[in-house]
């Protein structure tokens, strides 16, 4: 009889002890995840800011960082080079993970800067991801000016809850920074917002919505998805996209990655930037044919051929800021609904000297 009774109560333990296992370990109830993004905009400059230059991504040379501290300085303000500018690591790193993270905190950390103004993209922000809490990001809000590889750069910042503007670098700049891609970047820092009129498209989708800016350069912020870096994680969104020198299948695939993880169902719109030298290995008419067919399913509107990325024009962004777009039959509107003085810019106007698309990769970092 003694035995049945250990032997029961020992049943009855594990029965117990398993039990408690399966409910640690019940589902958790549904969460799409999504995080509401309250960003805040940086001041604008004035005459006699200190910009930091810095170089997060590829090596940039000094020339091109010198002739950019000089247009800055034509444009009244004061370039500060960041002390590992010009370093070189593996033959093509702006110097070693821990070399560019001390710029990065140094432009950040220090109050007297109020703008950082990347040199290069390229490729190593991924790098970077885990190295700076995001409360480091936005102890000191500033802007950050940058695209291409910088892309991750947004998402930290609009994740920190700071604006940042996807704009020309400085391998751009320092051909003169005369051009209406970088006085509109200028224009920004000190107050001038674009309001921007772009002609119609046929594969734009209309409708008008509003939502908070993110994305950037896809093949950057795609494997992305996940990380503390993710600004595609937030709610009411509205997704800018663009690439440079990438097969269409690869785009595709990128986008698909976006989609399966739930990014398109908390995008209130869609906005198509530039697409240079990308393949069409695929018979879709474009790139923007090819990921219309997917937008399409999700009834929101789609914006198409908005000059910003790799393209001789590269008109700045506010990326984290509340956005409106208004997708129409005749044309559509693209409004930051930030304070500060209005500038509307007609997109079909916007003019630059022609570039070969294997010289802006190069300047960009994507290729040697």
């Amino acid at each position: 009889m003694k035995r049945f009774v250990l032997t029961f109560l020992l049943f009855a333990s594990v029965f117990a002890l398993t039990s408690c296992e399966k409910e640690d370990i019940s589902p958790v109830q549904p969460n799409d995840g999504a995080l509401p993004l309250n960003t805040v905009k940086p001041q604008y400059l004035k005459a006699g800011d200190r910009v930091a230059l810095i170089s997060p991504s590829y090596f940039t040379p000094m020339e091109n960082v010198e002739k950019t501290a000089e247009v800055l300085r034509g444009w009244g303000l004061v370039p500060v080079i960041g002390p590992n500018v010009g370093k070189v690591y593996a033959g093509k790193y702006a110097g070693t993970v821990e070399e560019r993270v001390s710029d990065i905190l140094w432009a950040l950390n220090d109050t007297t800067i109020k703008a950082v103004i990347c040199n290069r993209g390229g490729y190593g922000t991924i790098q970077l991801i885990d190295q700076i809490p995001l409360t480091t990001w936005g102890a000191h809000p500033k802007w950050l000016v940058g695209f291409s590889d910088i892309t991750t750069l947004h998402g930290l910042l609009t994740r920190a809850g700071v604006m940042s503007i996807h704009g020309t670098m400085s391998s751009f700049i320092a051909a003169g920074g005369d051009d209406l891609t970088s006085t509109l970047m200028r224009d920004l820092l000190m107050g001038r917002v674009p309001r921007y009129e772009v002609p119609a498209h046929p594969q734009n989708i209309t409708g008008k919505a509003s939502g908070i800016l993110v994305g950037g350069n896809i093949c950057t912020f795609a494997p992305n998805v996940g990380t503390q870096a993710d600004a595609t994680l937030g709610r009411d969104l509205i997704l800018f996209i663009e690439e440079v020198g990438e097969s269409m299948h690869n785009i595709d695939r990128q986008f698909n990655i976006l989609a399966m993880n739930g990014v398109l169902n908390r995008c209130k719109g869609v906005v198509l930037g530039e697409f240079d030298g990308c393949g069409n290995e695929l018979s879709y008419e474009s790139i923007e044919a090819m990921l219309r067919q997917y937008i399409a399913k999700y009834n929101i509107p789609l914006l198409c051929g908005f000059p910003a990325g790799h393209g001789d024009v590269n008109l700045p962004l506010v990326m984290g800021a509340p956005v409106t777009i208004d997708v129409r039959t005749d044309g559509a509107t693209l409004q930051f609904d930030i304070d500060g003085q209005q500038q509307e810019v007609i997109t079909s106007e916007a003019k630059a000297t022609p570039m070969p698309v294997a010289t802006r990769m190069r300047l960009a970092g994507k290729i040697d």
